[in-house]
């Protein structure tokens, strides 16, 4: 799990120029905030992946619980960063508003912690289930995990929408499981 060095940021770019395009008065402040802190530790990582990334074998027998609020705002690579920030933009730009800043940056911070020990206790499970000991090693980064709860959490707020996910039109309560295996196979890991 290591970051390409040496290359243009395409991802970072267009999503520079996307959120000039929203406009910063436009984005509300946690969200705003949130989009900064990814972006500063993108550009100024805590330390190589392999160190922040949450997993059974870090996170749990290590005891290296630091990484359940790390993993979440580092990011593998631009595009990873992109994908996950505008999703971000546009899910914090309709939740913020609708349950109010402190609410919201709240529910942020339990989500991001959350999704780890979520992810670790599936990691967890496989690893019994299919009696498979290197699921303890998979670690995952990124802020994917808070985006699906927040896009349910969406959901909830927002019934019968309807959303596009790859140019298909589905009812937004399936959309984000629908956005869960695509983002799953676009970018696996």
């Amino acid at each position: 799990m290591q970051r390409r060095q040496g290359r243009v940021n395409a991802g970072l770019l267009l999503l520079l120029y996307q959120i000039s395009q929203v406009g910063l008065q436009n984005i509300p402040s946690v969200t705003l905030g949130v989009l900064a802190l990814n972006i500063f530790l993108f550009l100024n990582p805590v330390g190589p992946l392999s160190e922040v990334c949450i997993s059974v074998n870090e996170g749990f027998y290590r005891k290296n619980w630091q990484r359940l609020l790390l993993s979440p705002v580092h990011h593998a690579d631009d595009w990873h960063l992109y994908y996950n920030m505008i999703s971000m933009l546009w899910k914090g730009i309709m939740l913020e508003k609708k349950l109010k800043s402190i609410w919201f940056a709240y529910i942020i911070a339990v989500f991001s912690v959350l999704i780890g020990v979520v992810y670790m206790v599936l990691e967890f499970m496989l690893v019994k289930i299919l009696d498979d000991p290197s699921y303890e090693m998979n670690c995952a980064v990124g802020f994917s995990g808070v985006l699906f709860a927040l896009k349910v959490l969406n959901n909830h707020y927002n019934p019968g929408r309807v959303s596009s996910v790859l140019g298909l039109q589905i009812s937004s309560k399936y959309a984000c499981w629908v956005e869960l295996v695509a983002i799953h196979l676009i970018s696996p890991g």
